[in-house]
């Protein structure tokens, strides 16, 4: 992409919910055609854009709607705990599916390989032209990826690196600091459940906010929803009847 389609790209996410449309490893919704519906009704319902995990549903999606789509390729390695488009051939994977922006790990744990996030951001925005969204946990992670040349950050892995596991979320705090620090947009992504807490988001100056469990992720509704019923609350108390 040129420059200006790239500042297209994020001006049209300016003040405008992202929707996640992933599914976990085992689930039955996890299926590029259930995926590319999610992310066709989240086009249908004015949302700007969806995040969406692998090669193959992120063709599918980009054959379903017009919004721009995030990509990302999770992939674990025994040798680091970077997963979120963990190497150069992932993010290279991830746009050439059809991603408008590419989501990566941006922290400073070591990646797989032995790879640098430098080099990998620079021969993605070289070699790619893509537009980069760097996956954050920490105020300094953000300052450094704005150094290294990303487009954007967002906070999504606030809360699930070791320096940050025991943090409650949704990461406000982080936000409002990222915010103030970096003259770049910044995404709120992580453990948002609520209108409320989406609107507080965009009040400390979020760029955009990325909702996907609240919205797509069935399973965690149902588990919610059923914990509350009568026979749940039964089984809880003979449960712990048993263990007195």
């Amino acid at each position: 992409m040129t420059n200006t389609q790239n500042s297209d790209v994020l001006e049209n996410l300016k003040g405008r919910l992202i929707v996640s449309c992933q599914a976990p490893d085992g689930s039955p919704l996890n299926h590029p055609k259930i995926i590319a519906a999610m992310a066709a009704v989240a086009e249908q319902h004015a949302a700007a854009g969806v995040r969406v995990n692998g090669a193959r549903d992120i063709r599918t999606v980009r054959r379903n709607v017009t919004i721009p789509i995030i990509g990302v390729e999770k992939l674990h390695f025994p040798e680091s705990p970077v997963y979120i488009t963990p190497t150069w051939e992932s993010v290279r994977r991830v746009s050439r599916s059809g991603a408008d922006i590419v989501a990566l790990d941006s922290t400073e744990r070591n990646r797989p390989k032995n790879e640098s996030l430098a080099e990998i951001v620079r021969l993605a925005k070289e070699k790619l032209g893509a537009i980069v969204l760097a996956d954050i946990a920490t105020l300094e992670q953000g300052i450094r990826a704005a150094e290294l040349g990303a487009d954007l950050v967002a906070t999504t892995l606030f809360g699930y690196t070791e320096d940050t596991r025991n943090c409650p979320g949704p990461a406000f705090g982080l936000l409002g600091a990222l915010v103030r620090e970096l003259k770049l947009p910044v995404v709120m992504e992580g453990r948002v459940h609520t209108v409320d807490e989406m609107r507080r988001a965009f009040d400390l100056g979020a760029h955009a906010v990325v909702i996907g469990t609240a919205i797509t992720n069935i399973e965690w509704q149902i588990k919610r929803f059923a914990a509350a019923t009568p026979q749940a609350s039964r089984r809880s108390c003979d449960s712990q009847l048993e263990c007195v």
